[in-house]
């Protein structure tokens, strides 16, 4: 897929009011500093595109970008951000759930997962979540560039048979990277595949 244009259309915390009409969304959510906003505007060729920030949990809101005027890319806020009080935290999962439960349009939803760490309780609850609710989901593994080839593949491997204890079926997955654009064209790939059988 090439990325002709990319806009933001609109930011706010109610899926009701989201944008009308029946363009597919592709959602992205993972943990705070899982490197979400890198990753958007990698995928779009737009550095300015999804703000960056060196605080993690900057993004409060469900914000829509439109691509190419045929599919929405949807930023969600970030989860598991302990430095939030749990008013703001209740807040955001209010937001989260919401608007991945009822927004007709979702088409998918995209989990990011930090490449470098061990398995986390909360990805791997919230994956559990998605299965439980039906929910259609993939994976996409970040800064695979902080590791080397040989340790990302077996940091991804190990997770999948942490998932194989739950799951029948494993999601799609894909290995990225913001800073070389390893699995852009992938993930943009999937999506178009996605689009085209809608």
């Amino acid at each position: 897929m090439v990325i002709r244009s990319a806009e933001f259309i609109i930011s706010n915390t109610d899926y009701l009011k989201c944008p009308p009409g029946n363009l597919p969304e592709y959602a992205f959510i993972g943990r705070s500093n899982v490197g979400k906003s890198s990753l958007i505007n990698m995928l779009t060729n737009n550095s300015k595109l999804a703000k960056t920030s060196s605080t993690p949990g900057k993004t409060l809101l469900i914000n829509h970008f439109l691509i190419n005027k045929e599919w929405y890319l949807v930023d969600l806020p970030g989860y598991g951000f302990a430095k939030r009080s749990q008013k703001e935290q209740e807040k955001i999962q209010g937001i989260i759930t919401s608007y991945i439960l009822n927004r007709m349009q979702m088409t998918n939803l995209f989990v990011l997962i930090d490449i470098r760490h061990e398995p986390q309780k909360i990805d791997l609850e919230f994956i559990e979540w998605l299965g439980e609710n039906e929910i259609p989901f993939s994976i996409i593994f970040t800064k695979a560039d902080k590791l080397g080839v040989t340790r990302a593949k077996s940091n991804v491997l190990h997770y999948m048979d942490i998932l194989k204890e739950q799951w029948e079926e494993l999601p799609p997955y894909f290995i990225t990277s913001s800073e070389t654009k390893r699995g852009r064209d992938e993930v943009l790939d999937y999506i178009e595949q996605i689009n085209k059988e809608l």
